[in-house]
């Protein structure tokens, strides 16, 4: 039977704790919530489970997969991202591969020196990683877990031991609280300061930082240059906040913006103090399978 809740009332962060200690093996959903107009036992407002947002997979208590079902993530667009592939790499490739599994694809790419078995690992791991901190920074949402459930055997798995990632992922939630504090609304839009390039001459900069730069313009909203790039909302701010604070960018407000909310002055929500018979009730039940 699985195991379900909302994580206003049970933190992804205790989730990944309970999981690890009990050294569980399956895969975690994340859904949109669905308001239904009821209240539950401790008066807050129902959400029947939606659309899935992401998907976490555990294999003994280690984290194995992750992926965000707005994201693409793919090997290709991993390697991508990781700066292992260049664009025009990635394209071709996608062109000649197209329906290849993962699996497969990454034998091809070794065996055509693309990349490295290390390459693929690394990438991986800091995509699955990337996705779960990100994850860790929701404050609300219906989740579902299923035991004994994993992804297909095509998605490359690389096994990750959840303790530091829980000690990192605490670390990076404060963090996250301060950036939604300075960009609250990703509906603005960025553009270059007078005499760019000067600002720019001596400036070094990631492979992730130069795509961003690339789409630079006040007809792009921080929003759509996070999708272009298969960034999280927290890696675009994280870059953004950057970019900024280093006098390389400005943010603006793009045409046809009907809010007046301004970067940088409503706080971050927090979510809900969670209860101690929620959580105690969901420890029995993992406990129990």
């Amino acid at each position: 039977m699985p195991i379900q809740g909302n994580i206003r009332n049970f933190s992804t962060t205790q989730l990944l704790n309970l999981i690890n200690l009990a050294r569980k093996t399956g895969t975690l959903t994340f859904f949109e919530g669905v308001r239904t107009g009821e209240k539950d036992a401790m008066g807050e407002e129902k959400m029947a489970p939606g659309k899935p947002r992401a998907k976490v997979s555990f294999n003994t208590g280690k984290l194995t997969y992750a992926a965000l079902d707005n994201q693409d993530g793919n090997l290709i667009s991993v390697l991508n991202k990781a700066g292992k592939l260049t664009d025009e790499q990635a394209r071709i490739i996608r062109e000649r591969a197209k329906n290849t599994a993962d699996k497969a694809l990454a034998l091809l790419l070794m065996n055509a020196n693309y990349v490295s078995q290390s390459d693929i690992v690394s990438s991986i791991q800091q995509h699955t990683l990337d996705v779960i901190y990100n994850l860790l920074t929701w404050a609300e949402g219906p989740f579902r877990f299923d035991d004994g459930i994993m992804p297909t055997n095509d998605r490359i798995q690389v096994p990750i031991d959840l303790e530091n990632v829980i000690i990192e992922g605490s670390r990076r939630i404060r963090e996250a609280e301060k950036l939604n504090e300075y960009l609250p609304n990703l509906d603005f839009a960025l553009k270059f300061p007078e005499n760019p390039k000067e600002k720019f001459k001596g400036i070094h900069l990631s492979v992730e930082e130069w795509r961003v730069v690339s789409f630079v313009n006040p007809k792009n909203s921080i929003r759509q240059i996070a999708k272009a790039n298969n960034m999280s909302d927290i890696e675009i701010r994280r870059i953004v906040y950057g970019l900024e604070q280093a006098g390389l960018v400005e943010l603006v407000k793009p045409p046809g913006m009907e809010t007046t909310t301004r970067p940088g002055r409503p706080a971050a929500a927090r979510a809900p103090q969670v209860q101690k018979n929620v959580v105690n009730k969901l420890i029995d039940k993992i406990k129990s399978i």
